[in-house]
This record gives C-alpha cells, sequence and structure tokens, in this order.
C-alpha cells in the first residue's frame, strides 16, 4: 500500500512544481475555455431554450460537448431522448476520467461527490500534468473552480444576448458552437487512428441526416471508433513477425 501511494504522490517523476506556475497553467486554461460558454449561451437561447433552460445546463451538466450536442439536435428538431442519448454518450468519458483521478487527488470522501462535477478534459489534463498529488490536487481546484465560475457566467450573457439581439441565425450566430467544439476537438486528435475516427464519424454524420430522425444521426457516427479499433486490430495482426494472423479461438 505504501509503495503505491508513493507511486501516485510522484506519479511522473518531474519533481517538485512550484505552486505559483500551478496556478498560472490552471488559471490559463480556465480562463481559455470557459469564455466559449458565450458561444454556448447563444447557440441554446438561439435555439430555443430558455434562459433558466440554458443555465440550468451549463450549472448541472457542466461539460461543454454534452452541452453544445444536446442543444444542436433540440434546436434541429430532433426527440428529446435521442438528444439527451447523445450527449450521455459523449459524457460517458469523464467516467473514466473519474477512476484515474480517483487514485491520483485521493480525496476525502465527502469531498468526492463535489469534486465529481469537475470532472471534465480540461480538469483532467491539468491534474495530469502534475508532478505530485498536491500540485494535482492545486491545478485540479483552480482549472475546477475558475473555469466553472467563467463558464456559467458566459453562458448567462450569451444567452441574455442572443435574447436581446433576436433571431441568432441572420447574424451567423447559429454557427458559433459548432465552430467552438470544433476548435476543442481537432487539438486532440494526434495519431492517425484518432483523425480516421474523427473523419468517418463525420461522413456517417453528414450523410445520414437528411435521410435520420435529428440527434439519430450522432449516435450512429458513435460506431467509427469500434470499426477503427477493428481495423487497426486486423492491421496489427496481420503484422505479426510470423506473417500469420492470430487464429481464433
Amino acid at each position: 500500500m505504501t509503495e503505491q501511494t508513493d507511486l501516485v504522490e510522484t506519479h511522473d517523476g518531474g519533481g517538485v512544481k512550484p505552486d505559483r506556475a500551478v496556478v498560472r497553467d490552471a488559471l490559463g486554461v480556465g480562463v481559455a475555455v470557459g469564455l466559449s460558454g458565450f458561444a454556448f449561451g447563444v447557440t441554446s437561447a438561439g435555439g430555443g431554450l430558455s434562459l433558466a433552460q440554458t443555465c440550468a445546463l451549463s450549472l448541472l451538466v457542466f461539460t461543454g460537448a454534452s452541452q453544445f450536442a444536446l442543444v444542436g439536435a433540440l434546436a434541429a428538431g430532433g426527440y428529446p431522448f435521442t438528444a439527451a442519448a447523445g450527449a450521455f454518450f459523449l459524457g460517458v468519458r469523464n467516467a473514466f476520467y473519474g477512476l484515474r483521478l480517483s487514485q491520483l487527488l485521493a480525496l476525502p470522501r465527502a469531498v468526492r461527490p463535489f469534486a465529481a462535477q469537475w470532472v471534465i478534459d480540461e480538469t483532467t489534463a491539468v491534474a495530469l500534468a502534475q508532478p505530485s498529488r498536491r500540485a494535482a490536487r492545486l491545478g485540479f481546484t483552480v482549472t475546477g473552480l475558475s473555469l466553472y465560475v467563467l463558464w456559467n457566467l458566459t453562458t448567462l450573457l450569451g444567452a441574455l444576448g442572443a435574447e436581446a439581439i433576436g433571431d441568432t441565425d441572420a447574424w451567423g450566430l447559429d454557427a458559433a458552437g459548432p465552430a467552438v467544439f470544433l476548435a476543442l476537438l481537432a487539438p486532440m486528435l494526434r495519431t492517425a487512428g484518432e483523425r480516421a475516427v474523427a473523419g468517418i464519424a463525420v461522413v456517417l454524420g453528414l450523410g445520414l441526416l437528411p435521410v435520420l430522425p435529428a440527434g439519430v444521426p450522432v449516435l450512429v457516427a458513435g460506431l467509427a471508433a469500434p470499426v477503427v479499433l477493428w481495423a487497426e486490430g486486423r492491421r496489427a495482426a496481420g503484422n505479426r513477425p510470423d506473417g500469420r494472423r492470430e487464429e481464433a479461438r
């Protein structure tokens, strides 16, 4: 047990990082991403959701990609169930982040339910980048707090602005949500497999958009990941040193 604790305490062997540097990096991420809440507020209000509904999504859901997917499907006339299902599947990744962060942060049990609200892409990335448990906790807290406050504030301002200007389509603001979503997604596509998944998902989503109800193409596009994984597994089996594929058992 002691060995495991020590391993987590200095999980990357990077030594000690000053608190000021951790806070600076965490605030940079929190402010940069938090400002995109304005685009969500505009998109949500422009899609027909009320101010209260828009703000409730940011306060309670607080995972940008899922929020954009939900309001986008609803604005396109999709059924609430399919819209919620698409948002749910996008948010499932946070559960896996939580498994890793629970070991790294080792927070008290009383704090974990509240910390779970902040388990998202950005807080996970900042926490995992730190050289010690103390720095990881600090980075997670500062990123989560700054991002949560700023995201909800800019969501409110965006929704109020959308209501003030009226028809967001006339201003071209209906494209704000997809543009921000793509801007957040693009830097994450580092490997050929990830780019293949994104490409196939786009083809499936856009290709099925005219023939399936709104929200359903997003769910079908999720099949891109297992298809690419299967193809990579077949290719890896074909490249074995003995030149033979492993026989199925």
